[in-house]
């Protein structure tokens, strides 16, 4: 995989992670339907469809086994954006698995390697 590859992997995961904290943002004390018309949604959403523009240039270059892996790396993104910027506080399990999310992502990009 080029570093041109991985980055655009990584950009996608960061979008979707600033996506959703965007939107966990919009939402949060909102009661009606109207009141989710924001713009932290909208710019939730954007991100998003940042995220999908840059996964799709991903998969164009990579087999789907090589680039999935780096949905791993949205879960590590949303806890640490959650916690910087949502000031929520993950249980004291989720450390560990935030390490193990690493390791996974790690064994999984070597053993897509061609050998």
């Amino acid at each position: 995989m080029s570093g041109t590859v991985a980055a655009v992997l990584v950009a996608s995961c960061l979008c979707a992670a600033a996506g959703q904290a965007l939107l966990k943002l919009g939402a949060t004390g909102r009661l009606g339907p109207i009141e989710f018309a924001n713009a932290h949604v909208f710019f939730g959403l954007l991100g998003y469809a940042v995220g999908l523009v840059l996964w799709m240039f991903a998969l164009s270059r990579l087999p789907l086994f090589v680039a999935y892996p780096f949905t791993l790396l949205t879960t590590l993104c949303v806890g640490v954006f959650r916690l910087v910027f949502l000031g929520e506080r993950p249980g004291s399990l989720a450390y560990p698995g935030w390490a193990l999310v690493v390791i996974g992502l790690v064994l999984f990009s070597a053993a897509s390697r061609p050998s």
